[in-house]
């Protein structure tokens, strides 16, 4: 009997990398789960997939419902849609910084906007919101990206603080660089796809990319009764990315 048994879970962006590997990590614990995505999915055991544009207000609150309905209530929301953007602070017009924060910021408060009246009433109820070491780690060509990454960071703990007192625990996943799609469409128009990789896993300390499977693992945990104790904290899954400094080999 998986930990999530009896649960239900909500998953945003889970037709795809961490999200798809989320999702059918939750419906192997046991929980019932449900997705929120333009793309469809198919997996198996999914109890439902709600379509919706994340910047649309109105399409969320009726897609949350409906997962809502379909789950008979909500314990755990996993806040992972979201989409990347590359550039200095001067290579992106100011539309380009309204699209990417509106999406993976102002998108993730819609849904738990309206998740948190099912939340709310929930024993078990817990968020988790999918950042990135790009909050908190300088990476070049990342400005936008990481500025959006870093308020979800900010958003979770004051998340955190405002539901505590409500029976809802939030925190945060910060993954490395890892494969899915949006780096596999990176590689793709790079001019040496292969030098790209190599580069990409050795700024990471363990030489490699992250796996939506280790992403989706951290998440399960800090959603799961087993973290009954943690709230407001922020999970780095990224090879020692951002905490270690290791020396140069000479």
């Amino acid at each position: 009997m998986g930990s999530f048994e009896g649960l239900t879970a909500l998953v945003t962006g889970g037709a795809s990398g961490i999200g798809l590997a989320t999702a059918r990590l939750l419906i192997s614990e046991g929980a019932r789960v449900a997705v929120l995505d333009l793309a469809k999915v198919d997996v198996p055991g999914l109890a439902a997939h709600v379509q919706a544009d994340i910047g649309d207000a109105t399409a969320v609150a009726s897609a949350v419902q409906r997962a809502c309905g379909a789950l008979g209530g909500l314990d755990v929301l996993i806040n992972n849609a979201g989409i990347g953007a590359q550039g200095g602070v001067e290579d992106n017009q100011d539309e380009e910084w309204h699209r990417v924060l509106d999406i993976n910021v102002v998108g993730m408060v819609r849904v738990t906007r309206s998740a948190l009246p099912a939340l709310r009433v929930s024993d078990h109820a817990a968020i988790v919101n999918v950042s990135s070491i790009a909050a908190t780690a300088g990476l070049p060509q990342r400005a936008l990206y990481s500025a959006s990454k870093g308020a979800v960071l900010s958003l979770t703990r004051a998340m955190a603080a405002d539901l505590l007192p409500h029976g809802v625990r939030v925190n945060a996943v910060m993954p490395g660089t890892a494969d899915t799609p949006w780096v596999g469409r990176l590689l793709e128009r790079a001019a040496d796809p292969a030098a790209q990789l190599a580069a990409l896993a050795a700024r990471q300390p363990h030489g490699r990319l992250v796996t939506a499977q280790e992403v989706a693992s951290a998440i399960v945990y800090l959603a799961s009764p087993a973290a009954g104790s943690t709230t407001g904290t922020s999970l780095a899954v990224d090879g020692g990315m951002d905490g270690l400094r290791l020396p140069r080999e000479s």
